[in-house]
């Protein structure tokens, strides 16, 4: 029995294929990725090195030197450019945050910033200021300036292994607070740091 009605008609494309959001648009942008799971990478690298060094005979110490020293010239040149790069052509999530989160979020990122600088200046200082050159892949970097007294080369020395102990804590903090927001507050803030094909559900 046919109807006095009207033929029914394709469904408006609103109703029949349903807009999903843009997930890599609540991404951070590709080069803050990568720059940031390097650093950290780096980061973790120097501390281990720095803290085992001294277990293996010399021609294994020595690499394990060679490789801390051209890791922090890395370093010195990342750290700046990272820092450049989130303040000028990276995305930026902070202005979502509540006042509060977006406090300790960005006083955690400056606190980090600040003494992993700091952290390379102290490195330059101990092994210039005990009249060293700086391996960088073998290529010696010598120093601008004459050796300096064993007391303050042993300050120098005393500081980076304290800032590295400080950074490592502060850096597991922030890590613990990531891991927070994503799996107990599933406010997916881990998703945004995360490579565009990781699946950013929360459990």
């Amino acid at each position: 029995m046919m109807s006095d009605g009207p033929l029914p008609g394709p469904e408006p494309a609103s109703q029949t294929m349903p807009t999903t959001p843009q997930v890599h648009a609540t991404r951070y942008d590709n080069p803050t990725i990568i720059m940031h799971w390097l650093s950290a990478f780096l980061i973790v690298f120097q501390f281990v090195l720095g803290e085992t060094w001294h277990w293996p005979p010399r021609p294994v110490h020595h690499l394990m030197v060679v490789a801390h020293l051209t890791v922090g010239v890395i370093l010195t040149v990342l750290i700046p450019f990272r820092l450049w790069w989130r303040l000028t052509q990276g995305r930026h999530f902070t202005a979502q945050l509540a006042p509060l989160d977006r406090f300790f979020t960005v006083a955690m990122e400056s606190t980090l910033y600040g003494l992993i600088g700091v952290e390379i200046v102290l490195g330059y200082a101990w092994r210039w200021g005990a009249g060293q050159a700086i391996s960088f892949f073998g290529l010696l970097i010598h120093a601008p300036f004459a050796p300096l007294p064993h007391e303050t080369v042993l300050f120098f020395k005393t500081l980076h292994s304290w800032t590295a102990w400080l950074i490592i804590g502060l850096a597991c903090g922030h890590a613990l607070a990531a891991l927070v927001h994503q799996y107990v507050l599933k406010d997916s803030v881990l998703a945004r740091m995360l490579p565009r094909h990781t699946p950013t559900t929360a459990p």
